[in-house]
């Protein structure tokens, strides 16, 4: 049987490490433990989120296969939270494969670093 790990944190590389972990922590509601030009770090006492500076970082284009990973997110009320998003700093791409006819399952967006993360409904 292969040992079960347990997440302890992931690291997001940007161009500005402070200002992200503000932005995440608005959104998540984790406590910044550390914040430095070249490195900051938010957790919820469980889990870290650590962000590192990385110069010449590119934002990637959405949609492209160039997408390393992406962060979900859920919510009470979803077109609250984008709207409260947007206002911290985050951009609502024109691509959105979760908004249907059918109505809205998902929605993407961009943090300020031009990191893509999801923002969900809670489920019932």
């Amino acid at each position: 049987m292969t040992t079960k790990a347990r997440l302890l944190a992931f690291t997001i590389d940007c161009s500005a490490p402070k200002e992200l972990a503000t932005f995440y922590s608005e959104v998540t509601g984790m406590e910044i433990t550390y914040a430095e030009d070249e490195y900051a770090a938010i957790t919820d006492g469980t889990v870290s989120v650590y962000f590192g500076r990385v110069a010449d970082r590119k934002p990637v284009v959405w949609p492209s296969p160039d997408k390393q990973f992406h962060l979900d997110f859920r919510v009470p009320d979803v077109e609250k939270a984008v709207e409260e998003y947007v206002a911290l700093g985050a951009t609502r791409p024109e691509f959105q494969p979760g908004v249907t006819d059918e109505g809205t399952r998902w929605i993407v967006l961009q943090d300020p670093q031009g990191h893509l993360f999801c923002v969900c409904p809670e489920q019932s």
